[in-house]
């Protein structure tokens, strides 16, 4: 666990929090139960998590209306999200799972990582208190902000390019998609004019959009 605790930054005073979070009911079943599982800390760490990033989003989108606010909140802790933090910290490594999940697939199932961040986030909660884990969440949340935006500022940027010549069309067309369902890369295609300008990819099709926007921007020269 000293491994873990390295790649997340943060060390238990209580191995047996952590040693809970990271463990499915699968595995606890097989022991006939004499072992604590993760489920009831994914239930405490949902809401220590949707309380730090309503908190942030709220503080760093001032002028932002509720709906939006309840959108982007949303937006990061699904379980897409959650099983895309849970994988930087390689989380599935590290659970104790029964045999038939490690047969097939648990360590890398997003719902099974997606609930272990949630009961991990609790466990730093319940060891050091509400800041302690703040500051680990802010870590992901804050990064994914960050990165968002920036991917968002190229579509825009492009967009307001095109608009200065009259008769322009900006289009944006999918040109194809890889991976299984849960990590699926979408390539999508950025037309002017129906001529290709631009292509680019992203595990979601609004983000191969605005990596085609970035490609077709720096094909034109303009330093992002």
């Amino acid at each position: 666990m000293s491994v873990f605790e390295q790649i997340i930054g943060y060390e238990f005073k209580d191995k047996e929090l952590l040693n809970t979070a990271l463990t499915h009911s699968s595995y606890a079943n097989e022991m006939q139960n004499k072992v604590k599982f993760n489920e009831r800390l994914e239930f405490l760490g949902d809401s220590v998590l949707g309380m730090i990033t309503a908190e942030y989003f709220f503080k760093n989108h001032p002028e932002m209306p509720e709906g939006q606010l309840t959108k982007l909140r949303a937006s990061m802790v699904c379980e897409k999200s959650l099983y895309r933090f849970a994988q930087t910290i390689k989380l599935g490594e590290f659970l104790n799972l029964g045999r038939g999940e490690i047969h097939s697939g648990g360590r890398n199932r997003p719902s099974i990582l997606a609930d272990a961040f949630e009961a991990l986030i609790a466990a730093i909660y319940l060891d050091a208190g509400f800041d302690e884990a703040k500051k680990f969440v802010l870590g992901f949340i804050a990064n994914a902000a960050v990165e968002d935006n920036e991917i968002d500022d190229y579509k825009s940027a492009l967009q307001e390019i095109i608009q200065k010549n009259h008769g322009e069309i900006l289009e944006y067309f999918m040109a194809g998609e890889s991976g299984p369902d849960h990590d699926k890369t979408f390539t999508v295609e950025v037309h002017l004019n129906s001529n290709v300008i631009g292509v680019g990819q992203g595990h979601s099709k609004k983000k191969a959009e605005q990596m085609a926007a970035k490609e077709a921007l720096r094909l034109m020269g303009i330093k992002l």
